[in-house]
């Protein structure tokens, strides 16, 4: 009985230890399309969420001197930037995040309206500057400034293709600022625009009628993007309807997923757009590649996948450095230390740091489609100087 008695008491007390030393969570929250037109999109930039969320919990996690497990709590918004701000605030009211991650303008916006006073950390995945210009101290914008690319995109266009643009983009916000960006860029370096017909990509399969009517101005060039299949779909239907010139793809969309859509590189040759991480050659990114694919048989990592594992990976260092994984603004203020202490094989499409409004400042390559091929073009820390 005596023995029975000690067994219990020893069980009891190794039970009672183990609570005290037990993980805690800390959760990293996710509001985007997870259906609905833009949803390969929002599922791209979840898995690259999970995949950097998985090797944190692989090894041990220490915080502040506690333990935690990190976990990824996710919400589809549908692409809908009401919608956003609703799960951002159930995100957390209800599960205590510190930080949040969404993936398109709208809903950042309407997110950066009461993240400051909620105390929540803003991982921006957008390259409109705006996103970081507002002055919001608790934002950080994963992807570069999109502006760095208008002068590379406008000369591989011009040189090859002419000075005749149709613009025929999304209607998204988004998409809307590159458009406005773009157009005086192209008139400043001697084009004309001579159409412009932005569409619902993420409402409709069938552009017949808006490529349509930008094709009957004899374009050379035409601005297309969204998210990549319907912007895929966009440049199908221009081919069909005897397009023959160039596209340029906005930095939402990605040629290799785009050329699954279409059947090949045939129907994009001429593109300009960001290049794929499958064909960026830099050690890192062929590493990322490779595991990824062995995590993901069948399937390619995109620049969304890439970016959005290194900001998961950055939060969580930044979060060791502050000692907080509570601490929003302390947090943040730890964040260009994070991006810059990372080691390789986490930060694989090399990031930099952040610039001085919290954007972040990295090393990029744009792809042109030639005779079938994505060649690259390497430009050295794209918004370095912004």
């Amino acid at each position: 009985m005596k023995l029975h008695i000690r067994v219990t008491m020893l069980a009891t007390a190794l039970a009672l230890a183990g609570m005290a030393h037990a993980q805690e969570v800390v959760k990293i929250g996710f509001s985007g399309p997870l259906s609905g037109g833009a949803a390969l999109y929002g599922k791209n930039v979840l898995s690259g969420m999970q995949m950097a969320a998985a090797e944190i919990n692989a090894k041990p996690l220490e915080i502040g001197g506690k333990r935690y497990k990190l976990e990824i709590v996710a919400l589809d918004d549908k692409y809908n930037p009401s919608e956003t701000g609703i799960n951002v605030q159930r995100l957390v009211q209800q599960h205590k995040t510190a930080a949040v991650l969404v993936p398109h303008s709208g809903g950042i916006f309407a997110v950066q309206a009461f993240n400051e006073k909620a105390k929540v950390l803003l991982l921006a995945y957008t390259s409109l500057p705006q996103a970081t210009e507002r002055g919001n101290t608790l934002t950080v914008r994963i992807p570069p400034d999109f502006t760095g690319y208008i002068a590379p995109f406008t000369k591989a266009m011009m040189t090859r293709h002419g000075k005749n643009v149709a613009l025929a983009a999304a209607d998204h916000d988004y998409a809307k600022a590159w458009a406005a960006a773009f157009k005086p860029a192209w008139e400043a370096a001697g084009g004309k625009v001579v159409a412009e017909n932005p569409m619902s990509y993420n409402k409709a399969t069938d552009f017949y009628s808006g490529v349509s009517r930008v094709i009957q101005s004899k374009p050379d060039v035409l601005f297309i993007g969204g998210a990549s299949e319907p912007t895929a779909l966009v440049a199908k239907q221009a081919r069909e309807l005897g397009f023959k010139g160039g596209f340029i793809i906005i930095d939402q969309a990605k040629i290799d997923e785009m050329a699954k859509v279409v059947g090949g590189l045939g129907p994009l040759e001429g593109s300009v757009g960001v290049m794929p991480v499958v064909g960026d050659e830099r050690p890192e990114s062929v590493a990322f590649t490779a595991r990824y694919r062995k995590l993901n048989p069948g399937k390619d990592p995109s620049s969304e996948i890439a970016l959005n594992y290194t900001a998961v990976h950055a939060t969580v260092a930044a979060m060791k450095l502050a000692a907080s994984a509570t601490d929003a603004t302390a947090i943040r203020a730890k964040m260009d230390q994070a991006f810059k202490t990372l080691p390789p094989a986490q930060n694989p499409l090399d990031i930099e740091g952040l610039d001085s409004k919290g954007g972040t400042v990295a090393n990029t390559i744009i792809g042109v489609v030639e005779k079938g091929k994505i060649n690259g073009q390497f430009l050295r820390a794209l918004n370095a100087t912004k």
